[in-house]
């Protein structure tokens, strides 16, 4: 029998000899490729944090002890040790496991992530309610390098470092978040990787003075003293009041597990260094860790060379092209990423105009207001942002963006439903909170050559713009080259019906014309919520008897509100449907799937209506 399959939780773990967790280290990173391989998921990241996350649940009691995982998409291992290694064919898809540490999954789970830099909070309340209620337990904080780089974590530093509870900060420095690392912080964590040689140089005295006479000891002890501080200063993390320890090889089960087992023993807020490479033990992954990072289904044998090619063009892909093209046309553009260069597809523009790139790490507050910096200074910033990571600035967009009425392009990738990263990554709720900020229009093309246009006309405004466009590929509309623009606010008629109207905002435009086929009805193509399409809206509105709103995104606030104001505002009392997500959180899933759950598919949408609006006239229509 494998050691690993011995393993049902990790209780069963602290019960292996210590010999045996290496071998069974190794078990659990071949189970794991061999897992994310089939299903597809992080992987990078995973095999990075394979002997870590052995040795802080062999250490510590969990989940008595608290292990608070940073963005979670390196949990798989921990999933694995924790009862759930059977479930793994089923992760990220529907009714599976989910790809990000999940409260109402395990009682291992202790605090749901998927957004970076929020584990040291959580981590330290933890600490201080067990204070509080007399608890003697261990809150553990697991952050990368990459989620290090924004505010919160410091937020949450500088009160953990006055605070008296039992917190260990680990962090976890591969010298990667998602794209190469960027910034100071990034410098400085290799300096103190260079202070390594103290340390060696340190244990090659020890060997030289040995048996030498005590005051000669006595005299290198407070050399050693003096010339500690002038090798490896005070570190950033001290300052804070942290006692800092390392950095050690995370992936050393020998130097990890007595350096927790030490660590465990200490009072107040500590803080371990521990170096992991990302892809660790499989090769393709450790020369691209990028393109490891989230790969779909692959052969472990051949690596990605065997996965299939999407044939259509991304919607990220096209921002990418127009990104590039408008750069060339207008030498004012600047691009600007929170540290998601491969995924808003901005490495051409990187490549060719590094001058005017700019990663700022997992900062999206600073990326918005630094956009506002620049605009202030006649130059055209265009913010590539995810929608769900754009919740995260969005006083900095109302402050420093809105009120200012500066003329910020926001790129909404991911807008929509998401598929296999599920709620804490849908892009659902960008309508609803836009919408309703002075001076920001919101574009929804509708497929990926609308895309390319509304993009050239949010970037001739004088004010902020966000354009909004879902993950993958459309339709597969073929782009036009140059840098044509669509008027603002102004949408389109793309099918005449009769009795009923469908006012689509942006992709779910092709399943309403499939519907509509069905229903004979007219069909518009609204693509803008703000400035809404007014004069469009009363056409429909006195044309027919009934309209029905579509948007892939909250119902409450949305663009079928902006719908309902609009005809309040005129006097017009026609029966409205709108269709969109409810008030509830979309689950994780083929994307394709839950549109259908959710009846935004074409199916859905035709039976939706029938059900609101049967052809037997039984509801009351105007004449």
């Amino acid at each position: 029998m494998s050691l690993l399959s011995q393993i049902q939780s990790p209780a069963d773990l602290r019960r292996l000899p210590r010999e045996q967790l290496r071998p069974m280290a190794d078990e659990l990173r071949a189970y794991l490729l061999d897992s994310v391989s089939k299903t597809g998921g992080h992987l990078s990241s995973n095999l990075g944090t394979v002997e870590l996350t052995v040795a802080l649940h062999y250490v510590f009691n969990t989940p008595h002890d608290r292990l608070v995982w940073d963005v979670g998409h390196q949990t798989y291992p921990h999933k694995i040790l924790t009862g759930r290694r059977e479930q793994m064919a089923t992760l990220r898809q529907r009714h599976g496991l989910s790809g990000f540490p999940r409260r109402s999954e395990s009682e291992y789970d202790v605090f749901g992530t998927a957004h970076s830099s929020t584990s040291i909070s959580a981590a330290l309340g933890m600490a201080l309610a067990a204070r509080q209620k007399g608890e003697q337990r261990h809150a553990v904080a697991i952050i990368g390098d990459g989620a290090m780089t924004a505010g919160m974590a410091f937020e949450a530093l500088n009160n953990a470092g006055v605070a008296d509870c039992n917190l260990l900060v680990v962090l976890n420095d591969n010298d990667m978040s998602i794209s190469p690392p960027v910034g100071a912080l990034n410098r400085y964590l290799a300096q103190l990787m260079s202070g390594r040689f103290y340390a060696a140089a340190r244990e090659m005295g020890k060997q030289v003075l040995k048996g030498a006479p005590v005051p000669l000891l006595n005299l290198a002890r407070r050399f050693e003293e003096q010339a500690k501080h002038l090798i490896t200063p005070v570190t950033l993390f001290e300052k804070f009041g942290f006692n800092y320890v390392g950095p050690i090889d995370g992936h050393d089960l020998d130097a990890l597990i007595p350096t927790l087992e030490n660590l465990k023993h200490l009072r107040g807020p500590q803080f371990l260094h521990v170096v992991t490479k990302k892809g660790q033990g499989y090769h393709f992954a450790e020369a691209d860790p990028v393109a490891y990072h989230g790969p779909g289904k692959f052969d472990p044998a051949v690596g990605l060379k065997s996965a299939a090619t999407a044939p259509k063009t991304t919607f990220t892909q096209v921002f990418g092209q127009w990104l590039c093209d408008m750069a060339e046309a207008d030498p004012r553009l600047v691009g600007i990423t929170p540290a998601m260069r491969e995924g808003s597809g901005m490495v051409e523009f990187h490549r060719r105009f590094p001058d005017r790139y700019h990663d700022v790490g997992i900062a999206e507050q600073h990326a918005v207001t630094f956009a506002a910096g620049l605009a202030c200074e006649g130059l055209k910033p265009v913010v590539a942002i995810y929608s769900t990571f754009l919740q995260r600035a969005y006083d900095q967009l109302i402050h420093d963006v809105a009120l200012q009425k500066l003329p910020v392009v926001l790129a909404l990738d991911r807008a929509g439903i998401v598929g296999a990263d599920g709620a804490t990554h849908a892009g659902v709720f960008d309508i609803s909170f836009l919408r309703c900020v002075p001076h920001v229009s919101l574009a929804c093309p509708a497929d990926e050559d609308e895309c390319r246009k509304l993009l050239t006309t949010a970037y001739q405004q004088d004010h902020a713009v966000a354009v909004r466009y879902p993950r993958g590929a459309g339709v597969g509309r073929p782009v036009e080259s140059g840098l044509q623009a669509l008027p603002l606010g102004r949408g389109e008629i793309r099918r005449q019906g009769q009795r009923l109207a469908i006012l689509a905002f942006g992709t779910l435009l092709y399943p309403a014309l499939g519907a509509a086929e069905a229903l004979d009805a007219t069909v518009a193509n609204m693509r803008w919520v703000k400035p809404l399409d007014v004069e469009l809206v009363l056409q429909l509105a006195r044309q027919h008897q009934c309209l029905v709103t579509l948007e892939e995104g909250a119902i409450a606030g949305g663009a079928g509100s902006a719908v309902l104001e609009c005809l309040a505002a005129h006097g017009l009392n026609i029966p409205v449907l709108q269709l969109g997500i409810g008030d509830q959180l979309t689950e994780h899933g083929d994307p394709a799937q839950l549109l259908a759950e959710l009846g935004l598919d074409a199916g859905g949408i035709e039976q939706a209506i029938r059900r609101r609006f049967p052809q037997d006239n039984t509801i009351p229509l105007r004449a």
